[in-house]
């Protein structure tokens, strides 16, 4: 495994991607894992791996275009990625994820990119649940 998820966490990942290839719930499950870049605008959110390739990690991608979406990510690849100051993604040791997938997503589309504040999530998840999908 790369050094940009741990140990404990690529279990939670790789647990979350068994359970997703048996139910249609990833977006119900929260992030696990937050990666960044801290010379650049880019932001990963994962939340699973896919069991059957552990070094492909699904989750909401923002490469600071203003279009966060979600899907697969190499981990491999991203080990290798630099800023444009020569920095490499970095793990968010302090990220705890509060909501599920489904509401990140929300969030990520109606701000046009990643949010964690309180605000953002709330306001995602009351759109969600009038729409019944959380």
């Amino acid at each position: 495994m790369t050094k940009l998820i741990t140990k404990e966490q690529a279990a939670q990942l790789l647990k979350n991607g068994v359970e997703s290839q048996n139910s249609d719930g990833s977006l119900d499950r929260a992030p696990v894992v937050k990666l960044f870049t801290p010379d650049a605008q880019c932001t990963w959110l994962l939340s699973e791996l896919d069991p059957c390739e552990p070094t492909q990690a699904f989750g909401l991608c923002d490469l600071g275009q203003g279009y966060p979406e979600l899907g697969y990510v190499s981990l491999s690849e991203l080990s290798s990625v630099h800023g444009p100051m020569g920095l490499h993604v970095e793990r968010d040791n302090w990220f705890v994820a509060t909501q599920p997938m489904c509401v990140y997503a929300e969030a990520a589309r109606r701000a046009e990119r990643i949010v964690e504040d309180d605000r953002h999530l709330v306001e995602a998840a009351a759109a969600l649940a009038a729409r019944g999908r959380a």
